[in-house]
């Protein structure tokens, strides 16, 4: 069968290539005009459909990946459709007919293969990258300036998240632990923000109870105003640590430490004002540090909430709700607690003898309190260890019995996304410390690398920002480059490789993408950032295997977002940045854009510069800075 023609210029002109092709038919959940995939998909469930008498959306759904030998998929008898498998077959293969998106239909086994238009594949792809990041397809930030938004989809439109992560502990380590729910935190912010949801990044912080009684004594002993304005976190964690050496004594000299630290705290509970603003002044500095080291990370949060922002009057009115439930019970010795055993949850206190509440009371009065607060949400995730799994599935299980709306298990708006511990994370001196000790050391690290290719180093107007935002990079990569729930080793050698698979590698594959286009501007071969007129630009120069392959992996990333927002990984999407700069550093060999052809180096220009804009923004989702140069 011969092919219908295409329109001869295959490009973004005015109008992207897209409008140019047939209409497709509308199906929710899907865009063909920003996800090109979706246009393939849709112009082989469009005739499926017809042929079979089967639903859009069921033969949507059907279409899957092809393997080898085949762009497209679909496996006839998940139909479950009453005519033989071998008669369905050949009722397609006589009645589908070529058009501008799929070229031929072949079949195999049970399955129906299908065939795209390269010459359609190519500009379609690379036209609506070209038009999302640099056309009116480009999103706009506050200050109204364009920002890529391929990849991007509005299937959270009108849907509201709140997100917990990081919640370190005041006058603590800011330990690994931390550091790994910070990271996969603000990658889920972002990447609800990807799929169009309003997202609200809170930090929850343990910044109450006895402990700051313990930190309060401390600091009338050990503590320097100096220290304390130069590093906050550092000096309290120190403050902290010489009074709990006091309080270890025992009988005597601990058990009065003791004695005075719970005194010291039901001061705060009570109000005590000279209390409250010594502890206030610690919790302040503590936070602007924080938010230092935050940025450093490229993350910041909404709200800074915390334990000691439960109300009292909160407490003590869910506390009564609690003791009248018919799912709790008192306890002899006078702990009011509620046995889950019938989900398999064991029990929980939720008071303790001397009627004061324990952490999960707290949990259970901030979840009302910021469904009000936020006048309500679709979902609220929160970010923690596996090692508390138990307690956070207590949490859900105590708001649901208490038969709150939004927590019913049917409205699916608790979600708990746990993480494995990093193992052997410390200085290479051996010592465990606080995070910003472990990203001083891995920037230094970075500088030593980078100073080894003295040419480079020299064209850096900041070599510190760079090296610093390369080892961000590579301690990020190896954080999320294996599923979520499992621990991993922090390996210093690894991890600032520049081959293989590391932050460094994808650092450098950016860089790479970006001085091919300063290179070649200074032979006068530049691309136009506003509107890309390639009608001379033929996409056939494209059609080799390593540019077939590089456009299919492009136009994936619309996919792998969606897939990253069901499965809640940043694997998925660290994965798709190893794959596409694979691709990339194949297609290095075969598609030179120096000295060739002008029309020959535009094209395959036109393909880099779209790799790097997908890259780009790839790394933006992982919370990473590309840089450009390095």
């Amino acid at each position: 069968m011969s092919s219908p023609p295409i329109p001869s210029s295959t490009g973004f002109s005015g109008v992207p290539f897209f409008h140019r092709l047939p209409p497709l038919p509308k199906l929710e959940g899907t865009d063909p005009g920003t996800a090109p995939q979706d246009a393939f998909r849709l112009a082989i469930a469009d005739q499926l459909s017809q042929i079979l008498g089967v639903p859009l959306n069921d033969v949507f759904l059907a279409v899957a990946m092809g393997g080898k030998g085949c762009d497209y998929k679909v496996v006839l008898p998940r139909f479950r459709l009453p005519t033989k498998v071998d008669e369905l077959k050949a009722s397609v293969l006589e009645a589908f007919k070529p058009n501008e998106y799929i070229e031929r239909v072949s079949a195999n086994g049970p399955a129906v293969e299908f065939h795209v238009r390269t010459d359609t594949l190519i500009p379609l792809t690379l036209s609506t990258i070209h038009a999302m990041t640099y056309g009116d397809g480009a999103a706009l930030d506050a200050d109204g300036q364009k920002q890529p938004s391929y990849g991007s989809n509005k299937s959270g439109k009108g849907k509201k998240v709140l997100i917990e992560f990081s919640s370190p502990n005041i006058a603590k380590p800011f330990h690994a632990g931390h550091l790994r729910s910070t990271i996969i935190g603000a990658f889920l912010a972002n990447l609800y923000e990807a799929n169009g949801w309003s997202v609200f990044r809170l930090n929850y912080l343990g910044d109450w109870g006895k402990q700051f009684g313990l930190l309060a004594l401390g600091w009338r002993r050990f503590g320097s105003e100096e220290a304390l304005l130069n590093d906050p976190v550092q000096h309290l964690y120190e403050v902290y640590v010489a009074i709990n050496k006091l309080a270890e004594q025992g009988e005597g000299e601990g058990e009065k430490i003791h004695d005075e630290a719970r005194a010291f705290f039901k001061g705060m509970e009570d109000g005590n004002k000279e209390y409250l603003v010594e502890w206030e002044k610690f919790r302040s500095l503590s936070i602007k540090k924080y938010e230092e080291t935050y940025a450093r990370l490229n993350i910041h949060f909404d709200e800074y909430t915390g334990e000691s922002k439960v109300s009292k009057e909160g407490l003590e009115k869910m506390l009564g709700i609690l003791r009248d439930a018919d799912f709790t019970t008192r306890e002899e010795n006078g702990a009011l607690l509620v046995d889950l055993t019938p989900y398999k949850l064991e029990k929980a206190v939720v008071e303790r003898k001397d009627g004061t509440p324990l952490y999960i009371t707290r949990d259970i009065v901030e979840a009302q309190q910021r469904y009000e607060r936020y006048d309500g949400f679709d979902k609220m995730v929160y970010v923690i260890a596996t090692q508390q799994d138990l307690h956070t599935a207590q949490f859900f299980k105590v708001l649901e019995l208490m038969g709150l709306p939004w927590a019913q298990k049917d409205k699916n708006a608790l979600l708990h996304i746990n993480f494995g511990m990093v193992q052997g994370m410390s200085t290479r001196k051996g010592t465990t410390v606080f995070l910003d000790h472990i990203l001083n050391e891995t920037k230094q690290k970075m500088l030593e690398v980078m100073q080894k290719n003295e040419e480079k180093y020299a064209q850096l107007e900041d070599p510190e920002r760079t090296a610093d935002i390369v080892g961000m990079t590579a301690v990020k990569i190896q954080d999320m480059a294996g599923k979520r729930i499992n621990n991993y080793s922090f390996d210093w050698s690894r991890m600032f490789s520049f081959e293989g698979d590391t932050g460094p590698y994808l650092q450098y594959n950016h860089v790479r993408l970006c001085s091919v286009e300063r290179i070649n501007a200074a032979d006068g071969l530049v691309l136009p950032t506003e509107d890309l007129d390639i009608s001379t630009m033929r996409t056939e120069r494209l059609i080799s295997p390593e540019a077939v392959e590089l456009v299919w992996i492009l136009a994936s990333w619309p996919d792998v977002v969606k897939t990253a927002s069901r499965d809640h990984q940043a694997s998925t999407i660290v994965t798709f940045c190893f794959k596409l700069t694979h691709a990339i550093s194949s297609a290095w060999e075969k598609l030179i854009v120096k000295n060739q052809e002008h029309d020959d180096a535009m094209v395959r220009l036109w393909l880099y510069r779209c790799a790097k804009d997908v890259l780009g923004s790839a790394l933006r989702l992982l919370t990473i800075t590309p840089l450009e140069r390095m």
